[in-house]
Order: structure tokens, then sequence, then C-alpha cells
């Protein structure tokens, strides 16, 4: 089954995201879920990380809300706004 993870930062969290990520990006290498697609939400101009957006497939929620419980870049409270939705792709259009 497929979920989205979407969530948003907290207000000037650069400085603890950049600190962040080499253990995110480990822990993401080793997901006990599937992660379909990941990546930073950014500003309009691509310049400023606001956020973060997961497609992953796994068999419940349960499976995603450990998942995100172990994540280092949530256990560093990057996110001011979260969510976990289970996902119905209609579309893939790529080749």
């Amino acid at each position: 089954m497929l979920f989205v993870i979407f969530g948003i930062d907290k207000p000037n969290m650069g400085p603890t995201r950049a600190e962040a990520m080499p253990a995110h990006i480990d822990y993401l290498n080793k997901a006990p879920i599937k992660l379909v697609m990941s990546g930073p939400l950014t500003s309009d101009d691509g310049e400023d990380i606001v956020g973060s957006l997961y497609v992953v497939e796994a068999e419940g929620r349960a499976a995603i809300e450990e998942f995100c419980e172990n994540d280092p870049l949530i256990q560093a409270d990057v996110w001011e706004y979260s969510e976990i939705r289970a996902f119905n792709k209609r579309v893939d259009n790529r080749d």
C-alpha cells in the first residue's frame, strides 16, 4: 500500500536540518520500508528548503509511524506540521 508523508519545517530550521541530514540520509538508505520517492519541498524559487515529501510503500500505517519515529530528521524536531495519508496512484507517465 502506498502512503504519502508530508512535513513542513518550523521557521529557521536550516541549521538544524543541515546537522541532521547525514544521519537522515543514512537512515533512508537503510529504510525498513520501500521509498518510492522522496525529497525536500522548496520555496518557489528553489533556494530554501521548507519541508519534506515522501511516497512510500508499506503494509500499513503502523510501519510508517515507526519509520517516522526513528528518522533522525524527525527526531531533530524540524517539522512544525506533518501528515501521513494513504495514497492511491492513478497516473504514472514515466517511461
